[in-house]
């Protein structure tokens, strides 16, 4: 759809301008929806010490202590299906981008938050669960 726009807008820029001109608004403009996607699609997921001395884990603009997190493991390509399918449950807190092919699934140890546990997508989920502190433990 974003496509579609741009080209209609760089249609109606070109009407009436000859020569070098009718293509450089298709040029200028087409990359555009594209870097836009993009930045809009972009989710980061961090590791960060705090001041106070203890560590936070920080995915897209959701964060927790990482001390809430009763354990942590991998959710293989083989098991991305059933993990956001039928094991889903409601009150997961849940970041998934189709095109990272492996996930993190991180349960809490938190009386005063309903989440049960945070599933999300990263393309270092071993390294991540390592810099968590979290054995790596293959989801079933």
């Amino acid at each position: 759809m974003a496509f579609a726009i741009t080209a209609i807008l760089a249609a109606e820029i070109t009407m009436g301008a000859p020569g070098i001109r009718a293509w450089l608004p298709y040029v200028l403009l087409l990359p555009l929806p594209t870097f836009v996607l993009i930045w809009l699609s972009r989710l980061r997921v961090d590791v960060v010490a705090l001041d106070g001395g203890g560590r936070e884990l920080r995915v897209g603009r959701a964060h927790m202590p990482v001390d809430v997190i009763a354990r942590g493991a991998l959710v293989p390509v083989t098991a991305k299906s059933a993990a956001m399918g039928r094991q889903l449950d409601p009150a997961a807190y849940v970041q998934h981008r189709p095109w990272v092919k492996e996930m993190v699934l991180a349960v809490l140890d938190d009386p005063d938050d309903p989440t049960p546990y945070w599933l999300f997508s990263t393309r270092r989920p071993a390294q991540l669960l390592v810099a968590l502190g979290l054995p790596e433990q293959p989801q079933r």
